[in-house]
C-alpha cells in the first residue's frame, strides 16, 4: 500500500513539477512540501483539498492508504460548497484520533505567529505534535505565550506550566500562580518562593505570608522566621504593610501591597 507521502511524490513527478514549483502553487514553502513527501509532516485540510484539485484526484485517494488505483475524472466537476464540505468531512474522519493542527502564514523569527496542535490521543503524541509559535496552543505548547496541558513560555498557562509568568495547577516560573506554585515569587495554596511566597502554606526565602508561613520575615496564623507577625485576632492591611516595611524597607510598592493584602485576609 502506498502512503500519502509516496502518492504525493508520484503525482508531483507525473506533472513534471519541482518541489519549489508545487510549493508556489499551494502558497507554502518548499520545506513544507519536502516534509510532506518525507512523511515527517502532513498538510492542513485546505492544502489537501488544493492538492486534490491540482492533481485531479479524490481526497480519498490521497489520504487513504488502501486506495491504490489512481482515478482521474474525465471531466472535473464544478466546485461547490457541498463538494468542499464532503471533502472536509472525509479528511476529518481520516484524521480523527490524531493531530488537528493549524499554523498561521505570518511568521516572526521563523516561527508562526499562531501555532495550534491538538492530539485526541495524547499518549500517541510525538515531538511534531507540540505547538511551537509566538502564540502556541495545544496539548503541549512552547511559545512566547503558551496555553496547554504542558506549556512552556514567557507567559505560560496550563496544567503544568513553566515560564517567566506561569499560571497552572503546577506552576514554575519567575512569578508563579497556582495550587502548587514554585518560583522567585510564588502565590497559591502551596507556595514555595525563593524570595517571596503567599498562600495557605507559604515558604519564602525573604518574606512568607500565609496560614502557615516560614521565611526570614513571616506573617501568618502560624509563622516561623527571624521576624514574625502572628495574625491572632486579625490584622489590618496597614499593620501588615508597616511590619513588612520595617524589616524590608526597599520592598517594591506593588509587591508590598499584594503581600499586605494576603496578610490582612488570612482566613
Amino acid at each position: 500500500m502506498k502512503t500519502f507521502s509516496e502518492k504525493l511524490l508520484e503525482l508531483r513527478r507525473r506533472e513534471g513539477l519541482s518541489q519549489e514549483q508545487l510549493a508556489d502553487r499551494l502558497g507554502v514553502t518548499r520545506q513544507s512540501v519536502s516534509k510532506w513527501e518525507s512523511g515527517t509532516a502532513a498538510p492542513e485540510l485546505a492544502k489537501l483539498v488544493a492538492l486534490s484539485d491540482l492533481f485531479s484526484v479524490s481526497v480519498d485517494y490521497l489520504v487513504k492508504d488502501r486506495l491504490e488505483e489512481l482515478e482521474r475524472p474525465t471531466e472535473a466537476p464544478p466546485p461547490s460548497t457541498a463538494r468542499l464540505e464532503k471533502q472536509v468531512e472525509e479528511i476529518s474522519q481520516y484524521f480523527r484520533g490524531y493531530t488537528c493542527f493549524w499554523d498561521s502564514k505570518v511568521k516572526i523569527f521563523g516561527l508562526p505567529l499562531v501555532s495550534v496542535r491538538f492530539h485526541l490521543r495524547p499518549h500517541m503524541m510525538r515531538n511534531r505534535d507540540t505547538a511551537k509559535g509566538i502564540i502556541a496552543i495545544g496539548n503541549a505548547a512552547i511559545g512566547v505565550v503558551a496555553l496547554g496541558a504542558l506549556s512552556v513560555g514567557v507567559l505560560s498557562i496550563g496544567l503544568l506550566s513553566v515560564g517567566l509568568l506561569s499560571l497552572g495547577c503546577l506552576a514554575f516560573g519567575l512569578a508563579a500562580l497556582g495550587p502548587v506554585a514554585m518560583g522567585l515569587l510564588a502565590f497559591g495554596p502551596v507556595a514555595l518562593g525563593l524570595w517571596y511566597a503567599g498562600g495557605v502554606a507559604a515558604l519564602g526565602g525573604k518574606i512568607a505570608v500565609g496560614v502557615a508561613a516560614v521565611g526570614e520575615t513571616a506573617v501568618g496564623y502560624d509563622a516561623a522566621g527571624k521576624h514574625i507577625l502572628l495574625w491572632g485576632n486579625g490584622l489590618t492591611q496597614p499593620e501588615v504593610e508597616a511590619f513588612l516595611l520595617e524589616h524590608n524597607p526597599k520592598l517594591w510598592t506593588p509587591l508590598l501591597k499584594l503581600l499586605a493584602f494576603f496578610g490582612a485576609n488570612i482566613k
